[in-house]
């Protein structure tokens, strides 16, 4: 599929994102495991999210969906083997997270994906949870999908993580669900810790202490995890292209709802507000009691370059291409550091990011782990980009092809139902 972007003057006006890609993964999953039927609002309908249901239906969930709420009947702690290969499709935290939920069972299981998905290291997974006893083998070129693995009884392990990582996080916190004793994760910076919120919602016990986290597991007895309503925030990420539309626009204001704002994800405002953009977020005062939810007000203005490294990365790591759209725009440099885990997301977001703003008239250098973006630049038009089959990356360069003076073609778009499935029409509305 291909969308062309026209030239736009402002963005104005209010949009609600869909709901949040990661928290729906993990309430699939775990919603999944409980026991008695769970009800989530506003659930991502979204290609990656299907592939996690449908996955938990063929391991033995009961599933309706009526549009965004869905209703899953749990297995009550143990999943049915199955002889099917689980298609998580283009997800990387559906299959990463689903593989530490697999490790505990006494059954084996293959899990596939897309041509993507199947390029992505999962040795950061497999690593973890076979020194807590699950087999593992990664049957794809360079420790990739497709991967079979073999669940076992699991005993608890104290592991630091080599990289910053939710998703390898996750997947040793949940396989320690079945594990004997503890088993702790020592990250080296703060990641998302959705997985961490929801087991305290769902009744799991869990220690954290600064950069470690730990749980004591349920190694044959019943995993108490409640069943219950849950509303999910909509998806920061998505609410993203809509903040750094307006905040690079003078004169542009913008209002995303009901999106989700744990700290832990809403780094990119902090990258903005320093580059002087005004955003303000508005937290309601009834939340879900588990992610806090609110609403982000943006108003338009001229930014300058500023520097992105360190420990912001980890929270920030799906927004680096926004930034680097921001930098386009900015007057001076904007140099993004320390972020060499872009180059094994979806697409390597350095060399895709790179080789669009080039084509779009942008002065970048490409870095090994990240890049350095002189503005403000003349965006040129006339000209066709390619997503990659990445969905941030389309979306992306959406938000900056609006600047150009002449229509935009971005090719194979098809991507950007993977996490947003309303996109163009979202962008329809704001820039009519």
């Amino acid at each position: 599929m291909t969308i062309t972007i026209k030239p736009c003057n402002s963005i104005n006006g209010t949009v609600e994102v869909p709901g949040d890609k990661s928290i729906s993964h993990r309430l699939a999953m775990l919603c999944a495991l409980a026991s008695g039927e769970s009800t989530i609002e506003n659930f991502l309908c979204s290609e990656d999210c299907l592939d996690t249901l449908h996955a938990v239906e063929k391991l033995g969930a009961k599933v309706e969906r009526n549009n965004k709420q869905i209703k899953i009947t749990g297995t009550g702690g143990k999943f049915t083997p199955t002889t099917e290969p689980l298609d998580m499709g283009n997800s990387g935290t559906g299959m990463r997270l689903l593989c530490g939920l697999l490790a505990g069972q006494g059954f084996s299981a293959t899990l596939i994906g897309d041509d993507s998905l199947s390029s992505r290291p999962m040795k950061r997974i497999s690593s973890p949870l076979e020194l807590m006893g699950a087999d593992i083998e990664l049957t794809g070129e360079r420790g990739s999908a497709p991967i079979k693995i073999t669940g076992d009884t699991l005993h608890g392990i104290s592991y630091t993580l080599p990289m910053a990582s939710a998703q390898v996080k996750s997947a040793i916190l949940l396989a320690g669900l079945f594990a004997e004793g503890e088993t702790e994760v020592i990250e080296p910076k703060e990641t998302r810790d959705h997985t961490e919120q929801l087991f305290r919602a769902m009744g799991i016990p869990i220690n954290i202490d600064g950069l470690s986290i730990s749980i004591t597991g349920y190694a044959g007895e019943s995993i108490p995890l409640k069943s219950g309503n849950w509303q999910v925030p909509g998806d920061f990420s998505s609410a993203a292209f809509w903040i750094t539309a307006a905040a690079c626009r003078d004169g542009a204001e913008v209002t995303i709802i009901n999106v989700g704002l744990n700290q832990r994800r809403t780094a990119l405002i902090d990258v903005l507000q320093r580059m002087g953009a005004d955003i303000q977020c508005k937290p309601h005062s009834i939340s879900n009691n588990w992610e806090p939810i609110g609403d982000i007000i943006v108003k338009g203005n001229k930014l300058t370059g500023t520097v992105v490294s360190g420990n912001e990365i980890p929270n920030l790591i799906d927004e680096l291409p926004l930034v680097a759209v921001a930098g386009a725009l900015a007057t001076g440099k904007t140099i993004i550091s320390d972020a060499a885990e872009l180059r094994v997301k979806e697409t390597d977001r350095i060399a895709t990011v790179a080789i669009n703003l080039k084509k779009l008239g942008v002065t970048v250098e490409e870095k090994p782990d990240g890049m350095i973006v002189t503005g403000p630049n003349k965006i040129n038009g006339n000209v066709t980009l390619d997503s990659f089959g990445d969905h941030r990356i389309a979306m992306a360069m959406a938000i900056l092809a609006q600047h150009a003076d002449t229509p935009i073609q971005i090719d194979n778009t098809d991507c950007i139902a993977t996490s947003y499935p309303g996109f163009e029409e979202d962008l329809i509305t704001l820039t009519r």
